[in-house]
């Protein structure tokens, strides 16, 4: 393992300690609200939700600064580190597919017969553009 100058970030330390205080006043807030007269559940959950966030920011920091220390942990957790891996061909069910029906021109009503040949014009002049 090498070893890396640990940095100190106070700007970083102190978004970090700013957002979990956030996050806890949030917290106090919404139990205030829920002993309120007109509190609900909700504001309850949302009392219990907010130390989870400020957990969370502070174990997105220490994390952070144990990545950072430690190289070697990155290259492991990269998604390309293991390659790539190829899905077998039957574990996949088959792609339906419909059953195309060609209809002959004779069989058409005329209107219908000018809009295949209209489609087929389309796609004569698509084909030249792709030439």
């Amino acid at each position: 393992m090498a070893q890396v100058k640990r940095r100190h970030r106070p700007a970083l330390i102190a978004l970090v300690v700013l957002a979990a205080l956030a996050c806890l006043g949030l917290a106090w807030w919404q139990w205030t609200r829920f002993e309120s007269g007109s509190g609900s559940g909700q504001n309850l959950g949302y009392a219990l939700q907010w130390p989870a966030f400020a957990a969370f920011v502070v174990y997105a920091y220490r994390r952070f600064v144990m990545l950072e220390a430690d190289p070697d942990e990155v290259a492991k957790l990269a998604p390309g580190a293991k390659g790539a891996t190829e899905v077998p061909a039957d574990l996949l069910p088959e792609r339906p597919s419909a059953p195309s029906r060609v209809i002959p021109d004779d069989d058409l009503p005329p209107e219908d017969r000018e809009l295949a040949e209209y489609n087929r014009y389309l796609s004569a002049l698509a084909q030249q553009e792709k030439k």
